[in-house]
């Protein structure tokens, strides 16, 4: 579990962050959604360590990071996994080196240890013939399967994903969704996924925070997204065709 209390950041004299509360639960796909500007990037990249905040806290599973000795530290960044909106493979090593980066850099496997490890996840993503491709050679979705295997094969506690069916055709994009749902309850991880995808909600939407302005507005789930009486939430839901359609089917 990570807890979020109070958080504030700021880049000068911008103030992005104001005063954020939120709790993202273990085992469950936590979305953090909102408008361009809402804060979304600057708040996982805070959850990431990536950002300092000026005030505020966020611990995991009781562990609060700014009390942590920098070796403590490194141990709790070897505890998170990370899928990046692109998904920011090395374009010169193969899809098996790629996903062999993390224990290369946090642990001391033997290399048949971690070859072990790598089938084992890139097997999990339904690649298992994909270790000597290059990722120029891989499609978009399977490239994020890649990254998401990248992201567990040093099994991870916590799990953040950056707008992961960034790019993908509606279809892959369920598809990575689920995949991502699974792992996280197979595993009992805690996932923080940026978003702004609606279909993603609707689709593995378990605990919702809804950003605007740098503050939270909303918090809740998929189920009660629609009965909230918080016009900017349902202004900024109903935006697509999709659910469009749902209010209408839900208003007969």
């Amino acid at each position: 579990m990570i807890e979020v209390k109070d958080l504030e950041k700021s880049f000068g004299d911008a103030h992005i962050l104001k005063g954020i509360s939120a709790t993202f639960e273990k085992g469950k796909t936590n979305l953090i959604i909102g408008t361009s500007g809402s804060g979304k990037t600057v708040f996982l990249k805070c959850l990431l360590g990536l950002f300092d905040y000026e005030k505020g806290s966020i611990s995991y599973d009781g562990k609060i990071f700014s009390e942590l000795s920098e070796d403590k530290k490194r141990d709790l960044r070897a505890d998170m996994g990370m899928v990046f909106q692109g998904s920011a493979l090395f374009d010169s090593m193969t899809i098996a080196e790629n996903v062999m980066f993390p224990l290369r850099m946090f642990t001391k496997q033997s290399k048949s240890e971690m070859m072990d490890r790598v089938d084992f996840v890139l097997n999990r993503v339904n690649l298992p013939d994909a270790h000597k491709k290059m990722p120029s050679e891989a499609s978009g979705g399977m490239q994020k399967r890649v990254a998401i295997a990248r992201a567990i094969v040093n099994k991870p506690k916590y799990l953040f994903c950056d707008e992961p069916n960034s790019g993908l055709d509606p279809k892959t994009a369920i598809v990575i969704d689920n995949l991502i749902k699974e792992i996280t309850e197979e595993y009992e991880i805690t996932t923080v996924i940026n978003s702004h995808d609606m279909n993603s909600v609707m689709e593995i939407g378990e605990k919702i925070v809804f950003l605007r302005y740098g503050l939270k507005e909303w918090e809740g789930s998929k189920h009660n997204i629609f009965k909230t009486d918080n016009e900017i939430v349902t202004d900024f839901v109903y935006s697509s065709n999709l659910f469009r359609k749902v209010r209408e089917s839900l208003n007969k």
